[in-house]
């Protein structure tokens, strides 16, 4: 369970020039090769597990964790055999 509402999240990642934020599901088992995004991202773990490997370093995240990434970090997502669900934070390069 979460200590807050996404309405919430969203408010709060809006106030620290966050220009977009998302729910975002992740199939169980999901693989994501080695990737970049034209955005930094913030974000909450809701449920599941993600194996996150950026800069050779993997994190296990599960539900009430929290990562961040800066614009065009490379990096990899593995997802648990429930899949995954997290808020995600955007803040798109101008």
């Amino acid at each position: 369970m979460n200590p807050i509402s996404f309405s919430d999240y969203e408010a709060l990642r809006r106030a620290e020039g966050f220009d977009e934020v998302l729910l975002r599901d992740w199939a169980p088992n999901a693989v994501i090769d080695t990737h970049t995004h034209p955005f930094a991202v913030k974000a909450l773990m809701v449920s599941g597990d993600l194996w996150l490997t950026c800069d050779g370093d993997t994190r296990h995240l599960r539900a009430g964790d929290t990562f961040e990434l800066p614009h065009e970090a490379p990096h990899a997502e593995r997802y648990g055999p429930a899949g995954a669900t997290f808020w995600a934070a955007r803040r798109h390069a101008l």
